[in-house]
């Protein structure tokens, strides 16, 4: 089983079911390193200082916002946490739609959701009711220093959190030449719309994903093993890996809870579960640290974190 990615609790009215995040989706493609075509050398990257030109090590690095050039805010990773607590260890249901009421567009990644020490009873009531339902939970949370959007969608015997992208991410169609069904160029007869739905009913079957596979990597697999039969290879050599997060939560009386629940849209819900994580103050942090620089003239930091172009392996998500 892989390490959680994140552990808090999804908030379901006045419940709270504790949770593990875990990735939904396996990843595989070519694995090709980048050489140095003068040698075959592997190239390799590294952390430095812009200033001095000196490496340095990944404990020796902590994150800033840039508000004015040159000018930093540092934050370290409790701060970030710190700056809503609840919001970094809760999936916040927002509300409850119909699943095709999102268009597909707006999924953008799958995780696992599985219930931690004790709340498997609550998970089974979350996941049975959405079901029956035929719903969709709308949730918010954050991951990674940012709010995401999200579904929860029951699958099989787990629910499904799956990250939705804001309108504003969304491209607008009005930027493509898409043309219209009536249009001269485009118009299709009652006759051919019949003969294509023809074929698609010769073509359709059920869904098995098992029947399709990434055929490119194979042929380039096989290009790679008749390279190695001629002997045309290269001498190369190696790489590095990644880290993880944290704990929360507990349960209470269930029907209690949700006759609570009923009629609260709206309401910003008392807490009535404290978080099982309790070695942990949860005090917010107030440390602002700025860059030994003198400061700008402006006085406002500008809205939209902006992202510094470093040199340097980005952790895979």
């Amino acid at each position: 089983m892989p390490r959680a990615l994140w552990k808090g609790a999804i908030s379901f009215g006045l419940v709270h079911i504790p949770v593990e995040l875990y990735p939904a989706e396996s990843r595989h493609g070519l694995d090709l390193d980048m050489l140095d075509k003068r040698d075959f050398s592997p190239v390799g990257y590294k952390r430095y200082n812009k200033e001095t030109g000196k490496d340095i090590e990944w404990n020796d690095i902590v994150k800033g916002y840039e508000y004015e050039k040159g000018q930093y805010v540092v934050l370290s990773e409790e701060e970030l946490k710190r700056a809503n607590v609840e919001a970094t260890q809760t999936i916040d249901i927002q509300a409850f739609v119909d699943a095709e009421d999102i268009p597909i567009i707006y999924y953008e990644q799958p995780y696992y959701l599985s219930p931690s020490r004790g709340g498997d009873k609550v998970y089974v009531l979350l996941r049975e009711t959405l079901k029956r339902a035929n719903k969709v939970g709308i949730a918010k949370v954050v991951i990674r220093t940012k709010q995401h959007i999200a579904a929860l969608l029951p699958m099989d015997r787990a629910i499904v959190l799956n990250l939705l992208r804001y309108p504003d991410e969304i491209r607008s169609m009005s930027e493509l030449n898409l043309p219209d069904a009536k249009s001269k160029t485009a118009a299709v007869s009652d006759k051919e719309i019949k003969m294509a739905l023809s074929l698609l009913e010769d073509m359709t079957e059920f869904w098995q994903p098992e029947h399709y596979r990434d055929t490119y990597y194979d042929d380039v697999m096989a290009l790679v093993d008749k390279k190695i039969r001629a002997n045309q290879t290269k001498t190369v050599m190696e790489a590095e890996p990644g880290e993880a997060p944290r704990q929360s939560a507990k349960v209470v009386d269930l029907m209690d809870l949700l006759k609570k629940s009923i009629g609260q849209k709206g309401k910003k819900p008392a807490r009535t579960i404290k978080e099982e994580s309790s070695d942990e103050e949860r005090t917010p942090a107030k440390v602002t640290k700025t860059a030994a620089r003198k400061p700008a003239a402006k006085p406002s930091a500008r809205p939209g974190a902006k992202t510094s172009t470093r040199t340097g392996r980005s952790a895979a998500r």
